[in-house]
C-alpha cells in the first residue's frame, strides 16, 4: 500500500558493508533574512568543464558495469565475461544486467531506475548525446540492460528481480570474472507481488522504446510488449517487493512503497504509445502520492532517486500538462533546493554543495540538477528559470571540481579525481583484501563517488570510506542525463582515442620456486608456488600444468621420475618426456583445481616435488635449475607454465620439439536428461600419446555452422538455455596440452521436451509418521512422477494457513529433530522437478511428540565469575561453565548484582561470559553466576566475585559521536568511533539504553544486546583502528515512544570522550 501521508521517511539501510543513509539533518533552519540569499555561487557563465569528456567517461563506466557475456572488441579492456550461469539455479538464462555498485548483486530495483533516468537525459537532450558523439554508445548501454529486463521477464505476472546474495556477496573483495559463491535468483510473481519494481522496470522498457522507434522499431515493439505486460503485473499484483523477495530488504527495501512506480511507469508508457489512458492512470494514481508529515502537501524534502520518482513526476506531469497543481508541486520541491520553503531548505556548504544525505550526496545533488535543467527550459517564469537553471550548473560543476577542494569527484576526469573507488574489480586485488594493492589497478572512468558526506566540504580518498567513494548504476543516471543537457547547451570535445586499452602492472600468472636441498647425485628437490594475480581481466586457471625442464646426460628422458611429498594439487608423479635432443620435462599437473585470484590460499598453488634419475644426474646443466637458491622463492622464467595447451608463464628452452599429433576422435556424444531447456551430454575419452589430453570442445551444428558452447575438462557437459520443442545438434572435439584439436566426433541429435511434453510433479502423498519421540520423528512418503524427473521434495510445517520450509531432500523419507515434547505438529510435503517446477502441497499430516523424561537434577554451579576489562563503565565477566546431566541440557546463565541481601537479575548469557555497562565509576559492584537448564532446574550461585570500576579520567584514547533518526516507535542510530590515540585500537563498544529501545538490525559491526546493555565488536575489516582514523557503524531499532539517547559510551570498558 502506498505510504500513509503522516508516515516519516525512513532512512535507507545498507548497501555495502552495512550501508546506512541517514539523512543530513533533513532540513536546514534559515534566518528570515537567509531566505532570498543567492546560491553559493552564481553559474551563469559556466566553468570551463568538458561536458562531453565527462560524459563520454560516464558511458565507460556502464559498460564496467556490465555481467555476462562480452564481446572481444569490448572497450573496457580489464573486464571479461562474469555471472555466465546467473539463472541456472532457476533454469533460465539470466544473465547480462548490470552489477550494482562496487559490489556483483544485480538489482533489479535500482538498476532499471538507473537505465529510465538514462532514457529520460537522452529524450531531452539528444543534442547533447549527438555533440559528444556518445549516441551508440548510449543506445548500446540501454539495449545491453533492457535486454537483460526483457529475459528476466519469463512470464506475464513473473519477473526475475535480483541475482545474488549480498551478504555473501560482500563478504568476498574480489574482481567478477572470478566469483565462485551462490548467485540465487529471486523472483516477483502474482503471489509474491512486486508492484514497485515491476512498474520501474516497465518505465525503463517504455522509456528506452521511445529512443529506438525510429531506428529500430521491431525491438522497440518488443520493449512496449513487455512493458505493457509488467505495468499490468504491477497494477493488477500490488505489493512492496522487498516484503516477499527479503533478501533484497537489507539493501534496497523499497521504503517509499510502490505507488510514486505506478505514476512514474503509466507516464512513460504514455510517452512511448501515445495511448492517453495511461496519461489518465499516471494521474489518477499521482492524486495518492506522498505527503510531508501530518500535511496534505506533497512530499518535496527529499528527491528523485532509486526508491522514490514522485519528485520527477512533478516536473514531468507539470510539463505534458500544464496544470497548476504540478507545477505548485515542482515549484515548491525546487525551491527547497533553492531558495528554500517556510524557513528551511536542503543543507548547504561553505563551497555550495546541497548535501540532502550522508551517502551518496552528489548523487542526490546531480539527480536533482538534472530535473531541475529540463524543467527550467520548460518555464517561463523567468527568475525561476533562471534560479532552477543555474542551481543545476552548480551542482555539476562542484561534482567536475568547482569546489574548494579544486578536485573533481568523478574517477578519471577533471583535476586531482578519486583514485580510489570503492569497487572490487576495478580494484583488482588477488588476496580478497581491500588493502591490497595499495593502488587501484584500474581506472574506472567515469564514476561518480559519494562525495562528502556532511555539508562542509570534506572528503578523504579512501577505499574503504564506502560513504564517501561509493560508486554505483544510480549515482550516475542523473548526474549523466545532466552532462547531456550541458552538452547541448556549452558544449564540448569527446577525447579522441578514448579509451586505450590498460595494459598490466606486472607478471599476472608466473612460477616461483627454490630449492628445498642441494641437488643429489640422483635428484633435484624443488619447491614451486603457481601464482595468479590476473587482473587485465581477472581469470581462472582450471587446467594448469607446470613443466620443471632437464637435460639428458646419455639416459632416456623416460628415466626420469616424477614424485611430490607435498602437493596442494594432489599427488605428483610420472616419467619424463623427450622434447627431442638432450631436453626433457617433468609435467606437474594442477588441472582441475581452481588457481584464481581470490584469496590468500585461492591465488595460488604450493607444489613440493622431486625429479629423480639415473646415476650421472647433472643438475647444474639443467634449464630449469638456472637461478634457483636455497633462500626464498623467487620468480623462475625456466619453469614454464601452461593454461591448457597455451604457455603462460616462462620461455621453452631452445631445441625442444612440440607435439603436433592430436588426441584421438571423442566417442558420440550420447543425450540424456533431456527437459524443455536444456539435456546432458557424454562421451567416450579420447587418448593423446604426446603432451596429454587437456579437455573438450563441445559445438553446437547448425547447417555448416558450428559454435562452441561449452569446454569442459572432463566427457561431460550440461546444456541450459534451450528452446523447448526444438532439435539441436551436438558435437565434440579433443584438444592436448600443446594445443592441438581433434577432428570432430559424430553429431548427437535430440529434440528438447514441448510444453505438452513437460509434465508437472503430481502430488507426493500424505507423509506417514513414525519413530515419533519427545523431540522428532520420522517422515515418510509415497513418491512424485513427472516429466522432467523429480529433483527432490520440500518438507513444509503446517500452521494454520502458513506453511514454512524446514528441509529440502531428494528421497522420500525425511528424519525431524529439535521438537519440542508434548506439543502437536502438522508436516506435508510438495515436489520439485529438474526444472524448477513445484507440485501442490501434499495432505498434511499431524502427530505430537510425546512427553520428555522430567528432569529434576540441576546444572552444576558456575566457577566463581573474575572479572576483567574493568573500566569507569564497565567490565568483562567470564566463570568456568557449568553441566548438565538431568537431560534436558544446559539453557545458559543468570547474572546477578548482589547489593546487601538482594540480588538482581542484570543478564542472561546463553554463554560463560558477560559484558557489563553502564555502570558507574569508582564504585564497588558484587555480582553472583546461577546456571538454568532447559526444564528450568537453577543451580545454586556462585562464589561472588566484587570488583571496583576505575575513576573517570581524561586519558581517553577514543571518541564517539551517537546520533539518532527516529520515526514513529522505529529509528536508526549511527555510531562514529574514532581512535584519538597513539596506537592501534581493537574496539568493542558497550553502552546502555535509558528508555527501554532495542537494536532490531545493525551493519558494520557485530551487535549484541542484554537487557538494556548493548555491544559492537568491528569486524574483520575495521576492528583495528589506526591512530586518527575513525569507522562508522549504525543499527536500526525500536523504541518504546521515547528515543532518549546514551550518554555514556565505553571502549574496551572505558570512558570514550
Amino acid at each position: 500500500m502506498p505510504r500513509l501521508a503522516t508516515a516519516p521517511r525512513a532512512p535507507r539501510p545498507p548497501r555495502s558493508r552495512g550501508r546506512t543513509a541517514t539523512a543530513y539533518g533533513a532540513t536546514l533552519a534559515l534566518a528570515a533574512g537567509l531566505l532570498a540569499a543567492p546560491l553559493a555561487s552564481g553559474a551563469s557563465a559556466a566553468p570551463a568543464f568538458n561536458y562531453a569528456e565527462a560524459l563520454q567517461k560516464s558511458m565507460f563506466f556502464y559498460q564496467a558495469q556490465r555481467s555476462g557475456d562480452l564481446p572481444a572488441d569490448f572497450p573496457v579492456s580489464w573486464r571479461g565475461d562474469s555471472g555466465l550461469t546467473d539463472g541456472a539455479d532457476v533454469g533460465k538464462d539470466l544473465t547480462g544486467g548490470w552489477y550494482d555498485a562496487g559490489d556483483h548483486v544485480k538489482f533489479g530495483l535500482p538498476m532499471a531506475f538507473s537505465a529510465t533516468m538514462l532514457a529520460w537525459g537522452a529524450i531531452e537532450s539528444p543534442g547533447g548525446y549527438t555533440k559528444a558523439g556518445q549516441l551508440d554508445e548510449l543506445k548500446d548501454n540501454l539495449r545491453f540492460v533492457n535486454d537483460y529486463f526483457v529475459k528476466a521477464h519469463t512470464a506475464p505476472n513473473e519477473l526475475y528481480v535480483q541475482v545474488g546474495d549480498g551478504e555473501a556477496d560482500h563478504k568476498w573483495w574480489g574482481p567478477a570474472e572470478v566469483m565462485t559463491m551462490a548467485r540465487p535468483s529471486h523472483k516477483i510473481t502474482a503471489s509474491c507481488p512486486g508492484s514497485d519494481v515491476a512498474a520501474e522496470t516497465a518505465a525503463s522498457l517504455a522509456s528506452a522504446s521511445v529512443l529506438f522507434k525510429a531506428d529500430d522499431p521491431t525491438y522497440a515493439a518488443t520493449l512496449v510488449s513487455h512493458a505493457k505486460q509488467l505495468y499490468s503485473f504491477a497494477d493488477t499484483y500490488r505489493g512492496a517487493y522487498s516484503d516477499c523477495v527479503t533478501a533484497a530488504s537489507a539493501y534496497y527495501k523499497s521504503w517509499s512503497g510502490y505507488q510514486d512506480e505506478l505514476v512514474w511507469g503509466a507516464y512513460w508508457l504514455y510517452k512511448a504509445t501515445g495511448d492517453a489512458t495511461y496519461l489518465t492512470k499516471a494521474e489518477t494514481e499521482y492524486d495518492k502520492l506522498g505527503t510531508e508529515n501530518q500535511s496534505t502537501t506533497r512530499s518535496y524534502k527529499w528527491t528523485v532517486a532509486w526508491d522514490n520518482k514522485q519528485f520527477g513526476m512533478y516536473a514531468l506531469l507539470a510539463m505534458e500538462t500544464g496544470k497548476q497543481k504540478y507545477v505548485d508541486d515542482a515549484n515548491r520541491w525546487l525551491d527547497y533546493w533553492t531558495v528554500g520553503v517556510n524557513g528551511q531548505k536542503v543543507p548547504y556548504s561553505p563551497g555550495g554543495q546541497a548535501v540532502l544525505d550522508s551517502w551518496g550526496a552528489l548523487r542526490y545533488a546531480a539527480n536533482t540538477s538534472f530535473v531541475a535543467l529540463v524543467y527550467s527550459d520548460w518555464l517561463t517564469d523567468a527568475t525561476r528559470k533562471a534560479r532552477y537553471h543555474d542551481f543545476g550548473v552548480r551542482q555539476i560543476n562542484y561534482a567536475l571540481g568547482d569546489n574548494p577542494r579544486s578536485s573533481s569527484y568523478v574517477v578519471g576526469f577533471g583535476a586531482n579525481p578519486p583514485t580510489m573507488p570503492h569497487h572490487r574489480t576495478a580494484h583488482g586485488s588477488w588476496l580478497d583484501s581491500i588493502t591490497t594493492p595499495a593502488a587501484s589497478r584500474h581506472v574506472l572512468y567515469g564514476a561518480l563517488v559519494g562525495g562528502p558526506g556532511s555539508p562542509n566540504d570534506a572528503y578523504t580518498d579512501s577505499r574503504q570510506d564506502y560513504v564517501a567513494n561509493e560508486v554505483a548504476t544510480d549515482y550516475n543516471a542523473g548526474f549523466t542525463s545532466a552532462l547531456a543537457r550541458l552538452v547541448d547547451e556549452y558544449g564540448g570535445t569527446a577525447l579522441a582515442g578514448f579509451p586505450t586499452a590498460e595494459q598490466p602492472d606486472g607478471d599476472e600468472l608466473f612460477v616461483e620456486a627454490m630449492l628445498n636441498q642441494p641437488p643429489g647425485t640422483t635428484f633435484t628437490e624443488v619447491k614451486a608456488m603457481i601464482r595468479n594475480q590476473s587482473a587485465f581481466p581477472a581469470r581462472s586457471l582450471k587446467n594448469t600444468k607446470v613443466r620443471y625442464w632437464f637435460t639428458t646426460d646419455g639416459f632416456a628422458a623416460s628415466d626420469v621420475t616424477l614424485s611430490s611429498n607435498y602437493s596442494e594439487c594432489g599427488a605428483q608423479s610420472g616419467k619424463g618426456v623427450s622434447a627431442g635432443g638432450t631436453l626433457g620435462y617433468v609435467e606437474l599437473s594442477c588441472v582441475g583445481q581452481n588457481i584464481y585470484p581470490g584469496g590468500q590460499s585461492q591465488h595460488r598453488r604450493e607444489i613440493q616435488f622431486r625429479v629423480t634419475g639415473p646415476t650421472g644426474w647433472n643438475a647444474a646443466n639443467d634449464p630449469s635449475y638456472a637461478n634457483l637458491n636455497q633462500t626464498a622463492l623467487a620468480k623462475s622464467a625456466a619453469i614454464t607454465m601452461y593454461d591448457g595447451g597455451t604457455l603462460v608463464w616462462g620461455k621453452e628452452p631452445t631445441g625442444s620439439t612440440q607435439d603436433t599429433t592430436a588426441p584421438t576422435v571423442p566417442g558420440t556424444p550420447v543425450a540424456s536428461g533431456i527437459t524443455t531447456t536444456g539435456a546432458a551430454l557424454t562421451w567416450a575419452a579420447s587418448t593423446d600419446a604426446g603432451s596429454g589430453v587437456a579437455g573438450y570442445e563441445v559445438y553446437r551444428v547448425s547447417g555448416t555452422t558450428q559454435t562452441l558452447v561449452a569446454a569442459p575438462a572432463g566427457t561431460t557437459t550440461t546444456l541450459t538455455g534451450l528452446t523447448p520443442a526444438t532439435a539441436y545438434s551436438y558435437v565434440v572435439k579433443a584438444k592436448d596440452v600443446a594445443g592441438n584439436v581433434s577432428a570432430a566426433s559424430a553429431a548427437v541429435t535430440f529434440t528438447t521436451l514441448t510444453a505438452q511434453e513437460a509434465v508437472p510433479p503430481t502430488t507426493p502423498g500424505t507423509p506417514v509418521t513414525s519413530a515419533v519421540t519427545s523431540s522428532g520423528a520420522t517422515l515418510t512418503w509415497t513418491a512424485s512422477t513427472g516429466n522432467p524427473a523429480i529433483a527432490g521434495y520440500d518438507v513444509l510445517r503446517v500452521q494454520g494457513s502458513t506453511t514454512t520450509l524446514v528441509a529440502q531432500t531428494t528421497g522420500t523419507t525425511y528424519t525431524l529433530t529439535g521438537l519440542t515434547p508434548s506439543t502437536a505438529y502438522s508436516y506435508a510435503v510438495r515436489a520439485r522437478n529438474l526444472a524448477g517446477d513445484l507440485s501442490s502441497v501434499s495432505t498434511a499430516v499431524t502427530f505430537t511428540t510425546t512427553a520428555a523424561p522430567a528432569d529434576t537434577v540441576a546444572p552444576t554451579v558456575p566457577g566463581t565469575p573474575l572479572a576483567s576489562n574493568i573500566g569507569p563503565s564497565g567490565a568483562t565477566l567470564t566463570w568456568t561453565a557449568s553441566t548438565d546431566t538431568g537431560g534436558s541440557g544446559l539453557a545458559g546463565y543468570e547474572v546477578l548484582r548482589v547489593n546487601g541481601t538482594t540480588q538482581t537479575l542484570v543478564a542472561s548469557p546463553t554463554t560463560a561470559s558477560t559484558v557489563l555497562a553502564g555502570l558507574t565509576a569508582d564504585t564497588a559492584y558484587t555480582y553472583v553466576v546461577l546456571a538454568k537448564d532447559v526444564a528450568g532446574n537453577r543451580s545454586a550461585v556462585s562464589n561472588p566475585v566484587t570488583f571496583t570500576t576505575l575513576p573517570v579520567t581524561s586519558t581517553a584514547k577514543c571518541k564517539v559521536a551517537y546520533t539518532a533518526n527516529s520515526w514513529n516507535v522505529g529509528f536508526t542510530g549511527s555510531v562514529k568511533i574514532t581512535n584519538t590515540g597513539t596506537t592501534p585500537l581493537t574496539w568493542t563498544l558497550g553502552f546502555a539504553f535509558p528508555s527501554g529501545q532495542q537494536v532490531t538490525q545493525g551493519w558494520s559491526a557485530t551487535w549484541s544486546q542484554t537487557g538494556t546493555t548493548v555491544a559492537a565488536t568491528g569486524l574483520s575489516w575495521n576492528a583495528t583502528l589506526q591512530p586518527g582514523q575513525s569507522t562508522d557503524i549504525g543499527f536500526n531499532g525500536s523504541h518504546p515512544g521515547t528515543n532518549t539517547s546514551p550518554t555514556s559510551f565505553t571502549v574496551n570498558g572505558e570512558v570514550c570522550g
